[in-house]
């Protein structure tokens, strides 16, 4: 069943689900973030790994991603680069429950002008930093704002426990405290 701001609200504080947790939606000025009506908006840290690409043309690989392939950036303001992608990981940290399943999507701020973030599921007994891939579809160099909104998460608790946790399976991304390339 797909769970109110309440729910939410009460597993962040009582459980350590998010942290830091914002209980209500923050505006401003800001790209939004903080507990939403179904949800939790989250905000991408300042820290981020730009695609540099590659001379040849090269085939990337996921079961071997070279670290080189990235450049190291730390700032308030990331520019991806037209029809390219960076990683960055969430401002907050999870610790989903086991009878617990969340699912990430962009914010529509972003999707307005080409920017697709994409994160896998938020498996039940998950813990640590979430990895963001986003990914610049347009022509045109985008700014990604960091402490800022990036992406909305869902929380999905089931009335059972699932027979296997994320935990459980020993997950090779398990308690993740950093931008993660594949493993």
């Amino acid at each position: 069943m797909l769970k109110p701001d309440s729910w939410i609200k009460k597993m962040a504080l009582e459980f350590n689900m998010i942290k830091p947790f914002e209980p209500r939606q923050i505006k401003d000025k800001n790209i939004s973030y903080g507990l939403s009506s179904y949800g939790y908006d989250i905000r991408i840290a300042d820290e981020f790994k730009i695609f540099k690409g590659f001379r040849d043309k090269e085939i990337l690989d996921p079961k071997n991603i070279r670290p080189d392939l990235f450049e190291d950036f730390k700032g308030d303001i990331c520019v991806i680069p037209s029809n390219s992608f960076i990683l960055a990981r969430s401002f907050e940290y999870f610790k989903i429950p086991p009878n617990v399943l969340a699912l990430c999507t962009g914010k529509s701020t972003y999707a307005r002008i080409g920017v697709i973030v994409n994160v896998t599921p938020l498996e039940p007994s998950w813990e640590g930093y979430l990895t963001i891939a986003i990914s610049n579809t347009s022509d045109s160099p985008a700014k990604i704002y960091a402490n800022e909104g990036i992406a909305q998460v869902v929380f999905f608790e089931s009335d059972e426990q699932c027979d296997v946790t994320y935990a459980d399976r020993k997950g090779k991304y398990q308690s993740q405290q950093s931008i993660t390339l594949s493993k």
